[in-house]
């Protein structure tokens, strides 16, 4: 049986070594290990225990037939232009510290690709690999059902964060993407979705290719004083 100082260290890595990476390995993932993981992740707390979420799992030629698809019309400007999110993940109106934060992330990704602030082309064959799941052998599409309200919203941001925690846990590695957004018609024509069902979200899932060099970045955080204020 772990001791506290391990169940807490065990659980902390887990959490601190998860980072969204943008390369994978071929190598399968096991079904039974993605099983498990869902299992896992489904303990997230949700309120009167809804459990809004609704997970597909697309793997060998479902995945690949999703991918050329979206990338079909990603790669079309004029295609791409009648393809629109159905709800704003980002702010309408940037101010810091968070459009800081955005440009910070983005242009030490690109530096790490080699990417200059005038390749536009690069930029977006870049952007394209999020429709690929950046090779990961899993790609997760969540859906959720439109007549959840806002707090399912937030019961579902901790059923994907326990995803990813419990994929470290197993060596595994993600990156949640909300480029999948933009698609959700494509999707929903693939996957076979109902009218009821909204795309929240898609997550690369897999072995991280350790020599891929757009791996190396690591975010930053700001420190607990910059966000917390006690009240005593």
């Amino acid at each position: 049986m772990l001791t506290d100082d391990q169940r807490r260290a065990a659980v902390d890595d887990a959490i601190t070594s998860r980072r969204s990476l943008r390369a994978y390995l071929p190598t399968p993932v096991a079904r039974d290990t993605i099983e498990d993981i869902l299992r896992v992740a489904s303990r997230a707390p949700s309120g009167t225990n809804t459990q809004p979420w609704k997970v597909h799992v697309l793997t060998g030629a479902s995945r690949d037939a999703l991918s050329a698809s979206i990338l079909a019309a990603h790669n079309d400007p004029a295609v791409a232009a009648t393809h629109t999110e159905e709800y704003a993940y980002y702010p309408t109106q940037w101010q810091s510290p968070y459009i800081d934060r955005r440009r910070k992330v983005g242009w030490d990704l690109y530096g790490l690709l080699g990417l200059a602030k005038t390749d536009k082309a690069g930029m977006h064959r870049q952007h394209g690999r999020n429709y690929t799941f950046f090779d990961a052998p899993v790609g997760l599409v969540f859906t959720i059902d439109r007549v959840m309200q806002q707090g399912s919203w937030l019961d579902y941001g901790m059923f994907l964060e326990n995803i990813m925690v419990a994929a470290r846990g197993r060596g595994l590695d993600t990156c949640p993407q909300a480029a999948f957004t933009q698609y959700h018609r494509l999707i929903a024509e693939h996957l076979g979705l109902g009218a009821h069902e909204m795309v929240v979200c898609g997550m690369a899932l897999g072995f991280a290719d350790p020599d891929a060099v757009e791996n190396t970045l690591v975010t930053e955080r700001a420190p607990v004083s910059a966000f917390t204020t006690f009240h005593e």
